[in-house]
């Protein structure tokens, strides 16, 4: 079998890469290692026989894709995020991270660490791989192969010892901070929720108009008077049925549909009238119901608004699914292909608007491979200029930096003229879990025949620094955003989620979405400045 998987690299690696999923999907007291595991399965197949080899360029394509995937679905939030607290937001979270670096640094000298491990320790313990991959991509560009091979292995494998305990570590101050700052999640939800809206289950009642104050005014005022975020669909009035639309206006008796969340929607009956129980809910003898994939690229990047459907249709679209997620329509929404649009809309127009929109599933799940081709090699030209640090040092944003950096600037974009940057839903959560898969089985491999040699000697102190910095920076992060920024915890439970498994703690603790919106904001500008400071690190230390 050893012979099989020398003479065939494809074959070791969809061996490590199926195994290393397998076992990260196995759970210890509820948490898991997920798609990291295949990192230290790959560390395991490559102690096992040293002439275990992954071609490099298959962790190299692995990086490029997971990194330009992440760009294109963090861009229109990673910009977003910044409008409202742009400045103060900023620098907390770049300051956080050279905190963190500064954490390593200070470690690095209390434990006579080369430069190469505590660049490596540091990328583990923020869990941060494109780190890693950026310290390995300058030590190649710098060094013969010579000099750069034990260098690389230090950096691997003092990532590998430090990854967990950045998981772990992060997972325990979690638990810790919001004991000692006493957190209520429920009330801390509903005091934000105009400013983060955190509902993914939406719901339609029907109203019974009765407040005098909105009678003959249009349903666009109605709006803006009351602050309402719900959505306005049939209107019933003396036995006949008709769509509203912002010029719609309502009399005394108008029973109303409207869809939104259970608390905007009672907010609305609160301001509007009384909530009914009606048969009226499932009479669709003109009006019809009906989901439509958006896979027309001429819509793609569009906003609703834009599109002015109220000209050509009699339709409304009530809410928007994306990915897991169910989203209220508004006109600002800007649709991306994979869409599934809810209309309620005349019969007659169902079916135009099925063409319109394109309404194919499997149009809907493909990659243009023109833009996302075109997209990578503008990230890999810019990963290859060289920025300087002074006058003796420079460094690259290189494979990891460059596609990450212009995925988010397209993704936020979304579009050019005819040229639409984004990706389905789908086809870019596939893409990110293929390139992890094809860069973590990769860098095991080629690493794992020297982690067993550095097992005894390094591991104790790479695990107590590692213990060090994910938990002094996690400790960090949530005091001082909490108690002086005044950012809400849960966004902050996100800001510190460096790690899917983290996030997906932090989710089951707060019982909402408000640690992902944490996560959007710091996750892009994280990975971009994690790969300059341990490259920044790695310079001052060599």
């Amino acid at each position: 079998m050893n012979e099989i998987l020398i003479q065939n690299p494809i074959l070791l690696l969809f061996v490590v890469a199926s195994l290393g999923y397998f076992l990260g999907t196995l759970k210890f007291k509820g948490s898991s290692l997920g798609v990291a595991a295949v990192l230290f399965t790959g560390l395991a197949f490559g102690a096992m026989n040293p002439e275990f080899h992954i071609p490099e360029v298959i962790y190299l394509l692995g990086l490029v894709l997971f990194v330009y995937s992440i760009g294109l679905s963090s861009g229109p939030a990673f910009f977003e995020s910044y409008q409202k607290n742009g400045v103060r937001d900023f620098g907390f979270i770049v300051g956080m991270l050279f905190f963190t670096g500064a954490i390593a640094l200070v470690l690095c000298y209390l434990f006579s660490f080369s430069a190469a491990t505590i660049a490596g320790a540091y990328a583990g313990s923020t869990t941060n791989t494109p780190a890693l991959a950026g310290v390995i991509d300058f030590i190649t560009n710098q060094f013969s192969t010579d000099e750069a091979e034990p260098m690389i292995n230090q950096a691997v494998i003092a990532y590998s010892f430090s990854y967990p305990m950045g998981v772990l570590g992060s997972i325990f101050v979690i638990i810790i901070m919001e004991k000692l700052l006493k957190i209520d999640y429920g009330k801390e939800r509903k005091a934000i929720r105009k400013d983060y809206p955190v509902d993914v289950s939406l719901t339609t009642i029907m109203v019974e108009i009765n407040n005098d104050d909105i009678i003959d005014m249009q349903i666009r005022d109605i709006v803006k008077k009351y602050d309402l975020e719900v959505v306005f669909g049939r209107v019933f009035r003396e036995g006949k049925s008709t769509l509203s639309n912002f010029d719609t206006t309502f009399v005394k008796g108008d029973i109303v549909m409207m869809v939104g969340s259970e608390e905007d929607l009672g907010d609305a009956v609160n301001k509007l009238g009384a909530r009914i129980e009606s048969y009226l809910d499932y009479d669709r003898s003109k009006f019809d119901v009906r989901r439509i994939f958006v896979s027309n690229h001429k819509v793609v990047g569009k906003s609703i608004a834009s599109l002015n459907l109220s000209q050509k249709y009699n339709a409304v679209i009530s809410r928007i699914r994306r990915g897991d997620v169910e989203m209220l329509a508004t006109g600002d929404t800007i649709l991306e292909q994979g869409d599934r649009l809810r209309f309620i809309a005349r019969r007659e127009d169902l079916r135009a608007l099925s063409r319109y929109f394109g309404d194919s599933y499997k149009a809907s799940s493909k990659v243009n491979l023109f833009s996302f081709g075109l997209g990578i090699g503008l990230g890999l030209i810019i990963g290859t200029i060289e920025i300087p640090l002074g006058s003796q040092f420079s460094f690259k944003l290189g494979y990891a930096g460059g596609p990450l950096l212009v995925g988010l600037l397209l993704g936020a974009l979304r579009r050019t003229g005819p040229i639409v940057w984004t990706m389905p839903y789908s086809a870019n959560v596939t893409l990110q879990q293929i390139g992890l898969i094809l860069l973590l089985a990769g860098i095991g491999v080629e690493s794992g025949h020297t982690f067993i040699d550095s097992l005894s000697t390094d591991a104790v102190w790479i695990f107590a620094a590692s213990i060090i910095i994910s938990m002094m920076t996690a400790m960090t992060i949530i005091f001082v955003g909490y108690k002086i920024v005044k950012l809400p915890f849960s966004i902050l439970l996100g800001i510190v989620s460096n790690q899917p498994a983290i996030l997906d703690f932090a989710l089951n603790r707060t019982g909402n979405r408000l640690p992902e919106f944490g996560y959007a904001m710091v996750f892009p500008i994280a990975l971009i400045i994690k790969i300059v400071i341990a490259q920044i690190m790695f310079i001052l230390l060599i």
